[in-house]
């Protein structure tokens, strides 16, 4: 008996050492890590049944090396998502049980984004630990606690950014950016809005105001909205102007102006009210004036333009849309279109809580969301409106939030820094991209012409609010890569190396600052332009040493002031009048430097080497300025 108990004894030592050594042998090998923790919301609900997905940051880096396809179902535009659908049933994952826990074992070394997927619709995808890739070792032996964001129901409605400052005082920097002082009553803000971060902010409307007479001449239809020149002076040659308008102050303190007809004086002459100016902070500003119900812009002042500029496109003043006041055939005057209004046309990316409204009279009445401290009373019920980027255009319509109780209050509002690179992104890209959508026009919005809820899948975006995913063809310059047009950052943005990644995936909130609590340029986080270059080495530590960096690029070390941004921030796109010269070219001509920067970070060749289909010469000149020109010949690079 005691032989065969010793016997038995023997056996199982050797059964366990060798469920030990293969314990071991599996740990060595990388498959003994386990990933716990909890998820919860901002309120600290736990989110029961969600799953928690580990997505192998390989699988993203690969997908990095593939062209990006700017179309609804394409299979590499969202770095977590597509990689996920195609591979659910492939990755490791956890189900979340009442209290939020999940647990991952057995999990192979490795770097691994963390994304969740809840299963109801109170919360939304990724998380806050969605991406950032992490290595096994860093989340080895400690709980990972992930905070994932709320959703708005389906039935909230706006409530107007006034209503959130209640609560959220913090955040009434946001009246100093320029996201909320687009559109403005001429020369007044509204008490959402603080002009005082830009002391040249009117300085167009000034000009204006003191009283400016434009003639408009050699009339181009080939054109875009400046088929026009303009001038404050008349032509050399008379002959060539169609039409005039002479801005003045009217004695009821209103800026008006006056169109005449110059091809036929007896036609009689029209006045218009401007009540608004678009833009005006940083390169460009235009004048609403009102016609019947609806209003419509005029006449571009651009900020950096100068007299002695060849380009129209780069003077002081540039025409925009004169031709809706004039008829080249019947050569008389016109009121504008009712289908160009900026109703229908621009307030979409403008207004909070945008709808619109076609009457039996074929007038598009925009709408807006009420708010007491709101820039007007665009629909007549004597509450002002707001008409600029408020709140609820990135967090979602917040009635619920307002009505829920503290402990439900996250579950009901959207969170654009808990959710995933894409569904972050795609919030800013609706308006920084150039698609058309319902309307057939630049504004993405969807067949009840409503603009998309915060928090909608970047495919979701593409398939219900476009009918055209991104620019035309012309919007590129000819490597087709590159933006040429305006407001297209984040057509440029999903093509770049920090979009798609097997490190770190940014969103444009890593750079920039929604509601504007520094005082840098573009609502920047950090300084672009300092000594330390403070933004871009905040992630890129290695190339701190710029004088390094280059030597090891270029081959050539730095031998004057040169930050990241003049190489990897090139201004591709141009909205006003450009950043002026930059050098000469033998044959005459010039370099401009354009204002708007390119997001795909990539340092652009002169001629486009490399790129199949692109002849040399048709390519941007923009980086070979006077960044490069201050220590290279640029007809050599």
């Amino acid at each position: 008996m005691k032989r065969r108990f010793f016997t038995l004894l023997f056996a199982l030592c050797c059964v366990l050492g060798l469920v030990i050594g293969s314990l071991q042998a599996a740990e060595k090998k990388g498959g003994g890590n386990t990933l716990n923790g909890t998820v919860k919301d901002a309120s600290g609900q736990a989110v029961e049944k969600a799953t928690v997905y580990l997505i192998p940051s390989a699988d993203v880096e690969a997908m990095a090396k593939t062209p990006t396809e700017i179309k609804r179902d394409s299979k590499n535009d969202e770095p977590l998502e597509d990689n996920l659908a195609a591979n659910r049933d492939k990755y490791m994952k956890s189900s979340t049980d009442k209290k939020g826990n999940f647990n991952i074992s057995n999990v192979a070394d490795g770097n691994y984004f963390i994304y969740v997927e809840p299963s109801g619709k109170n919360h939304l995808p990724g998380g806050d630990k969605s991406n950032k890739a992490m290595s096994t070792a860093e989340f080895k032996g400690k709980p990972i606690n992930i905070l994932v964001s709320g959703n708005t129901p389906g039935d909230a409605v706006y409530v107007g950014t006034s209503k959130c400052l209640t609560c959220h005082k913090a955040y009434e920097s946001e009246k100093k950016t320029l996201h909320k002082l687009g559109i403005r009553m001429a020369g007044k803000d509204s008490k959402l809005q603080d002009v005082s971060r830009f002391p040249n902010f009117d300085n167009g409307l000034k000009k204006l105001m003191a009283g400016t007479k434009f003639y408009f001449y050699n009339f181009d239809k080939s054109r875009g909205f400046d088929k026009y020149m303009i001038s404050d002076k008349m032509p050399s040659d008379p002959a060539s102007v169609s039409l005039t308008a002479t801005f003045f102050k009217d004695t009821d303190g209103k800026l008006k102006f006056k169109t005449e007809n110059m091809k036929d004086l007896s036609d009689p002459a029209r006045t218009y009210t401007v009540e608004m100016t678009y833009g005006g902070g940083l390169y460009k500003q235009r004048y609403l004036y009102r016609v019947g119900k609806n209003l419509f812009p005029f006449v571009q002042y651009n900020t950096e333009g100068k007299e002695e500029y060849s380009d129209r496109s780069r003077k002081p003043w540039r025409d925009y849309h004169a031709d809706w006041f004039f008829n080249e055939e019947t050569k008389k005057l016109t009121d504008p279109p009712k289908a160009k209004s900026f109703d229908k046309e621009c307030a979409s990316c403008h207004y909070t809580g945008y709808t619109l409204t076609k009457t039996a009279e074929g007038d598009y009445i925009a709408g807006a969301v009420n708010d007491p401290n709101g820039e007007f009373d665009i629909d007549g019920d004597g509450v002002p409106n707001e008409l600029n980027i408020g709140c609820e255009n990135c967090h979602g319509p917040g009635s619920a939030h307002v009505k829920a109780p503290k402990e439900k209050k996250a579950s009901t509002i959207v969170s654009p820094g808990k959710l995933s690179t894409e569904r972050s992104s795609v919030i800013c890209g609706q308006c920084h991209s150039r698609p058309q959508g319902n309307l057939k026009n630049d504004q993405p919005v969807n067949k009840d012409n409503r603009m998309m809820i915060p928090g909608t899948s970047r495919n979701d975006y593409l398939t219900n609010y476009t009918t055209r995913e991104d620019a035309a063809k012309g919007d590129y310059w000819a490597d087709g890569i590159h933006s040429k047009s305006h407001h297209q950052q984040y057509t440029d943005f999903v093509k770049s190396k920090k979009y798609r990644n097997g490190n770190q995936l940014l969103k444009c909130s890593d750079c920039h600052d929604p509601h504007g609590m520094t005082n840098y340029k573009h609502q920047m986080r950090a300084e672009v332009r300092d000594e330390k270059n403070s933004l871009c080495t905040s992630c890129h530590k290695e190339n701190s040493d710029i004088k390094k960096h280059m030597q090891a690029k270029t081959g050539v070390s730095e031998m004057g002031k040169i930050n990241c941004i003049d190489c990897h921030a090139t201004k591709t796109m141009q909205t006003g009048a450009g950043l002026g010269k930059g050098l000469a070219r033998k044959d005459g001509k010039n370099y401009w430097m354009n204002d708007i920067t390119s997001h795909i970070f990539d340092v652009p060749k002169k001629d486009n080497a490399g790129v199949k289909g692109v002849e040399p010469g048709k390519a941007m000149p923009i980086p070979y300025t006077n960044a490069c020109g201050k220590c290279h010949n640029v007809e050599g690079l």
